[in-house]
């Protein structure tokens, strides 16, 4: 099995309902390639959670995946658990059932993706020194300027 690191970040002017864009950053060996894209209307963390997604479907096969991500917000669903209690719990907040997770669009994707590898979740430090994340950040950013140009002319 291939040992793959990926690296994502999402970016969206205006949040939220504002222009964003997401980039991951893929590794293995001496091969780098990114993948990105954005969307009208969205929200930073939806491009955080499109940025997992791209990065996962650009692997043809099953493979052993550490993922870097400067967002607490994907990290924590998988290190802390929440993924497997919202779908214990029907995709709800809680038992209850009162509220629906938030992207749950992304979240079902994401899982997918997620189940065809061995995939180990780790927290970056966003805005620092970390090369890899800021070449994500940096395309991300320009993804989210693509769209708000589009949209202005």
């Amino acid at each position: 099995m291939k040992d793959i690191e990926i690296w994502t970040d999402g970016a969206c002017k205006g949040n939220p309902d504002g222009d964003g864009g997401w980039c991951a950053l893929l590794k293995f060996g001496e091969f780098v390639k990114t993948f990105s894209g954005g969307e009208a209307h969205t929200t930073n963390q939806r491009m955080e959670l499109m940025a997992a997604i791209g990065g996962l479907k650009a692997l043809k096969e099953p493979c052993g995946v550490t993922l870097y991500s400067d967002s607490a917000y994907l990290i924590n669903a998988y290190n802390d658990r929440w993924l497997s209690k919202w779908k214990a719990f029907g995709w709800h907040r809680d038992k209850a059932g009162k509220e629906e997770v938030k992207n749950l669009d992304l979240w079902q994707a994401l899982d997918a993706e997620v189940q065809k590898h061995i995939v180990n979740f780790v927290h970056v430090k966003g805005h620092s020194d970390n090369q890899n994340n800021n070449i994500c950040d940096k395309i991300a950013v320009e993804e989210a300027a693509k769209i708000a140009a589009a949209r202005k002319a």
